[in-house]
């Protein structure tokens, strides 16, 4: 019997006060749809994101520093060469990764620190 049946959704940090900017990025940028937030979590500030058929979210911590770690989220790119001139224009550094059979991949950091990694298979 299989007990994990699937992620639900990822959970990443941003700093408090920063949702507006993030919507930028997430959104704006990168095409994800921001869904509702349960009322009884509206305190805690951040946001709720989807993308196809994955959710992310965006909490506040204090104290923490993404940009210090190596965990990550991973996304697949119809266009790889297309979001590095995308995010070029946005200042991002894009950082080639150790090839992986099937993929081209690399990673950036968000506007908070958080490690993204994108992959387009070949």
């Amino acid at each position: 019997m299989k007990i994990v049946l699937r992620l639900n959704h990822a959970d990443i940090i941003i700093p408090r006060g920063s949702e507006d900017q993030a919507r930028e990025f997430y959104c704006n940028f990168l095409g994800f749809k921001e869904i509702p937030k349960p009322a009884e979590l509206q305190k805690n500030g951040g946001l709720w994101l989807e993308i196809s058929n994955a959710q992310v979210h965006l909490s506040i911590q204090d104290g923490f520093d993404p940009s210090k770690t190596k965990s990550h989220l991973a996304y697949e790119v119809s266009n790889i060469a297309l979001l590095k001139e995308q995010l070029a224009k946005r200042g991002l550094k894009w950082n080639d990764n150790t090839p992986v059979p099937g993929f081209i991949r690399g990673d950036i950091r968000d506007p908070f620190g958080n490690r993204i990694e994108f992959l387009q298979s070949v």
